[in-house]
Parts: C-alpha cells; sequence; structure tokens
C-alpha cells in the first residue's frame, strides 16, 4: 500500500505522514528533506542552488548529511526550494524515491510531487494546504522555540515566494493530482488534522476494495 502526501511548505504534510505511516504500519520517507540535502551541500560546496551544474554535482551527498539538524533550518529550506527546480536534480533523486515507494508492503511518502510523479499510482493521496498566515504562524512558533529571532513578516513572505517558486516551476509542479483528497489544516490543530487524513485515506482505501 502507498500513501502520497502532497502539499506546500508547513502545511503539516510532515506531521500527518508521519502519524500515518505509524497508524497503519508503513515506513515513511520525507522527499523534501533529499532536496534539503542537496540545497545544504551546494551550500557546503561554494556553490550556486540556481546553477544547473552546481545542484545536480550535489546529488551525490553523503548519506551521513540526512541527519544534519540544519537541513530544518529556513535557510536551507530556501535553498532546496531553488535547487528543485533543475530538471536534472529531480531526475538524479527520482529513483531513489520510486524504490523507496515500491518496496514491499508499500510506504508513506510526502513531498510536492509525490502523486504525480513519483507515485501516480498510489493507493491514497492527499493534498495538505493551509494559508500562508497559518503556515507562517507555525512556523514562526516552531522557530521561536528553538530560540530564533525572525519577524513572522518575513517568514512569510518567504513561504510565499517558496509557493510562487514550486507551483510553476516547469518540471513537476506543486498541484492538486488528479483523485487526491484537499485537506485544509488552516484552522486545525494537529490531532483533529491527524484524525481527518487518516478518515480520508481510509475513504480512499475502501473505495478501492
Amino acid at each position: 500500500m502507498i500513501i502520497a502526501v502532497d502539499g506546500p511548505t508547513a502545511s503539516g504534510k510532515g506531521t500527518i505522514a508521519k502519524a500515518l505511516a505509524a497508524h497503519f504500519g508503513l515506513p515513511h520517507l520525507d522527499t523534501g528533506l533529499l532536496y534539503r540535502a542537496v540545497g545544504r551541500q551546494v551550500f557546503l560546496d561554494g556553490g550556486n542552488p540556481d546553477d544547473g551544474g552546481d545542484a545536480l554535482a550535489a546529488t551525490s551527498f553523503p548519506e551521513a548529511l540526512l541527519s544534519d539538524p540544519e537541513l530544518r533550518s529556513e535557510v536551507t529550506g530556501g535553498l532546496a526550494s531553488r535547487v528543485s527546480v533543475h530538471p536534472s536534480v529531480r531526475a538524479a533523486l527520482l529513483e531513489r524515491q520510486q524504490a523507496f515507494a515500491g518496496q514491499p508492503g508499500g510506504a508513506v511518502l510526502d513531498g510536492r510531487d509525490i502523486a504525480t510523479v513519483i507515485a501516480p499510482h498510489a493507493d491514497a493521496k492527499l493534498f495538505v494546504t493551509a494559508s500562508v498566515a497559518a503556515r507562517a504562524q507555525r512556523r514562526w512558533l516552531e522557530m521561536k522555540s528553538r530560540g530564533e529571532d525572525v519577524a513572522r513578516e518575513a517568514i512569510e513572505a518567504d513561504l510565499a515566494a517558496r509557493d510562487e517558486r514550486d507551483r510553476n516551476r516547469a518540471e513537476a509542479p506543486l498541484r492538486q493530482a488528479e483523485g487526491a483528497e484537499l485537506l485544509d489544516t488552516s484552522a486545525l490543530p494537529p490531532q483533529a488534522a491527524i484524525a481527518a487524513a487518516i478518515a480520508l485515506v481510509e475513504k480512499q482505501l475502501a473505495a478501492r476494495r
């Protein structure tokens, strides 16, 4: 069983995907982490994330980089959005993601093109979204809890810019896949969003039986 969870940054898709994986007993892959690793590697190499050659070279990042806490930073998130526009980067990471999805028993994957590119044959598909204001508030509280002092307005502007890049890139733009259930988490606390996601997935699985 493959469950695909797509959506923009800070929509809650990662938390929902992890909860779905635990609920259904499946392995989980945050595909955005792969792009963050590429962005981080470009930075470590002193390269330019907007240069296709530099970004492609960074796809050979060491596995150990995936555990670098810096991958969760806002700076690395911005770099990830920039390297992800390059078709060569997406092609280089495609096989790794599809292999994870195709493992025996299935998996849960979250990202921006899971149901449209990585696993369009997924048994259940969710598109998780939220308003930019709600997402900025969540990210601001998260950063504040880590002792990071960032203006909420700056976070909101950054999220809007990422959305624009992700929706308008030529390769695998962010969009709701055909057959994917829409889940707006703007006004939902985490547990309510998780419960709604489980119900939507179970509805899709029941329809396939």
